[in-house]
């Protein structure tokens, strides 16, 4: 049976539609005949009199009713709703037919006639498809088990996603979960809609390996209610997309992905002020030094859809330029990739006088703190004395607007790269203290979800390699925002600088990394190994890293801040240093940055003038190395 099964799937489009229309060619006069049987309780009848040849026309009406409505150009194994449409409605123009010839008077047709065809044609067609549907189906279907899902969401999501995986090959869905009281018990496309505590209960006996989230609209918060609710069970968590992903209102199985752990740790995005967004951009010609790194990227990707007059990116990494260069090209503003050192301040100068620019945002830095902890010299240069050439070529060129993208690791730094953004600080407050004509403002946030500093890519690799999972300290905490998010709120707060504010991105509640590792194991499917050694990864702690806090905090002086008009922005009045002296200590930066033979002297810069910095043992002797 399956070899014909087989040989009747495999023939072209056009064969299989000819088998499907000599099929109806021959069951729609059977119907009818049939329907005159049962009216009359006896075989032997005269089906039509007064019509002579009436298979022909029934058969031949009939197909051509079917064929104009599409029924023969559908492929039987997507048979759904709007295929049992068109029957209904080519079995209702055939009973309409029916009844205009016996008002004509064409041929006898007794008045129940009509609806007993159409009621036994309507039947024939839904289940004679339904067969061929299963039938090949189950001939086709692969090997191997079918995954048993949950799918939490009863609404039109869950109903189309619910139709998608009944038609494929690797899920199975097993039933609904909704919180709605008034579906509990409900069935739903033949699936039965449980309360969240009672599937929970059940997810063993049903085999259910996976939990679908159909819920597109829903918020960060309650999503991340959901998930946790399912913390104790051992079922991996899908979803699918936000709803302004699926622009066709369709969904399918291809939509269905992991919960992104950035998803979660996000919050929803409070609507940005667009007046303060286009301020610095709209019709402006913008620079942003580290445009290829991940906070740079981002600042572009937010400022070309501000319309800029044009955007040039400074970067130091090839790669990263050309990277960043591919992607915008297509926008139709005008892009400039400027490869080079924001140390070198002629050619800063150079590109700010050639091209005009207006507002430069400062995102060059080193980010990784092992890295710059182990390399003081060149994280110093990069990260202090590339911030002093950029500002002082920005305010030589009379830029309009510079802002400097800081982190709260140059709050009370125990590390060399938090210090050197720290001197960064100090030197664009001195500056601005003088009252150039450019506006200088600083802009100090935390981690950003996804960076190339961020924990949450190295937490992926290592669960995909099956562990361990390794965190510094069981008590190590960070502040998370998206990239998206921190890129809009930077722009914004650059637009209310008036010169030498520090303004304070609020980052949210700070997350324990230990308990982010936890959520992001579970999002893939695994349990964490418990002190009784039952799970699937492990998770290491490794001890802090040279230079690693267990906290970040955003402020030095907590006595001093101030609300602005975003309520996610904040601007705070710190201690500065004279710019004049400043001046004097990047000089010697500038000269014990060049020889790269005295490490001590310049971190006792650090020491002196940046508050929470300590000389540490290992760089003495370091130096006397």
């Amino acid at each position: 049976m399956k070899d014909f099964i087989r040989s009747i799937a495999s023939l072209p489009r056009r064969q299989k539609q000819v088998v499907l229309v000599t099929m109806d060619l021959c069951m729609l006069p059977l119907m009818m005949w049939l329907a005159y049987a049962i009216r009359l309780a006896r075989p032997n009848v005269t089906v039509m009199q007064g019509l002579e040849a009436w298979y022909i026309y029934v058969a031949i009406f009939g197909v051509l009713v079917f064929a104009l409505l599409g029924i023969y150009r559908a492929i039987v194994r997507s048979f759904n709703e709007d295929y049992l449409l068109r029957i209904s409605i080519g079995t209702f123009l055939q009973i309409v037919a029916l009844y205009t010839i016996k008002k004509l008077d064409v041929a006898f047709i007794p008045m129940s006639i009509p609806l007993m065809y159409g009621f036994m044609l309507f039947s024939y067609m839904w289940w004679s498809r339904a067969v061929i549907r299963y039938a090949t189906l189950k001939t086709f279907a692969k090997k191997q088990t079918r995954k048993r899902v949950a799918i939490y969401g009863a609404g039109l999501a869950g109903q189309q996603i619910a139709a998608a995986l009944n038609r494929s090959d690797d899920y199975l869905p097993v039933c609904f979960i909704d919180d709605k009281k008034s579906l509990r018990g409900q069935s739903l496309s033949g699936l039965k809609i449980y309360s969240p505590k009672k599937t929970q209960k059940k997810l063993g006996k049903f085999g259910i390996e996976e939990v679908l989230l159909a819920m597109p609209s829903v918020g960060r918060a309650r999503k991340k209610e959901i998930i946790e609710s399912f913390e104790a069970t051992d079922v991996k968590i899908m979803e699918l997309p936000g709803v302004t992903q699926l622009v066709d209102g369709k969904v399918q199985v291809s939509d269905i992905r992991e919960v992104d752990i950035i998803d979660l740790l996000g919050r929803d995005p409070v609507p940005p002020k667009p007046e303060l967004l286009e301020k610095n951009i709209k019709d402006k010609v913008v620079m942003v030094t580290g445009a290829g790194g991940s906070i740079g990227s981002e600042l572009c990707r937010q400022i070309m859809k501000h319309q800029p007059k044009m955007l040039i990116l400074f970067e130091m990494s090839e790669f990263a330029l050309y990277s960043i260069d591919r992607e915008l090209q297509a926008s139709g503003t005008r892009i400039v990739p400027i490869l080079g050192s924001v140390t070198n301040q002629q050619k800063l100068e150079r590109i700010i006088s050639e091209y005009h620019i207006q507002t430069v945002y400062h995102a060059a830095a080193y980010k990784h703190v092992p890295l710059v902890e182990a390399n003081p010299f060149e994280g110093i240069y990069n990260t202090s004395i590339g911030t002093q050439r950029s500002v002082d070529a920005a305010v030589a060129q009379g830029v309009e607007t510079f802002i400097l993208i800081s982190t709260d690791k140059a709050v009370r730094p125990t590390n060399v790269m938090g210090a050197s953004k720290r001197m960064a600080e100090l030197y664009c407050q001195g500056l601005a203290a003088t009252k150039p004509k450019t506006q200088i403002s600083i802009v100090r946030f935390g981690n950003v979800l996804g960076s190339s500093g961020s924990v949450v890519p190295l937490f992926k690799k290592q669960i995909a390699q099956g562990g361990p999972v390794t965190v510094t300290h069981p008590e190590v905490t960070r502040y998370f925002m998206t990239i998206p998010e921190a890129a809009q709120l930077v722009i914004q707060a650059g637009a209310m600088g008036t010169g030498g504010d520090v303004f304070l991105l609020d980052m949210g509640e700070s997350v324990k990394i230990v308990d982010l590792a936890r959520q992001m194991i579970r999002l893939s499917g695994f349990r964490p190994i418990d002190e009784n050694g039952i799970g699937d990864i492990e998770i290491q702690f490794t001890g802090l890293r040279p230079g690693e806090k267990l906290y970040e905090e955003l402020l030095i002086d907590t006595d001093h801040v101030e609300a602005t008009q975003h309520e996610r922005i904040y601007s705070a009045f710190e201690l500065s240093i004279d710019y004049g002296r400043v001046s004097e200590i990047f000089r010697e930066f500038d000269l014990l940055c060049s020889t790269q033979k005295d490490l001590v002297s310049i971190l006792k810069i650090l020491e002196k003038y940046v508050i929470g910095y300590e000389l540490k043992e290992k760089h003495i002797k370091q130096d006397e190395v």
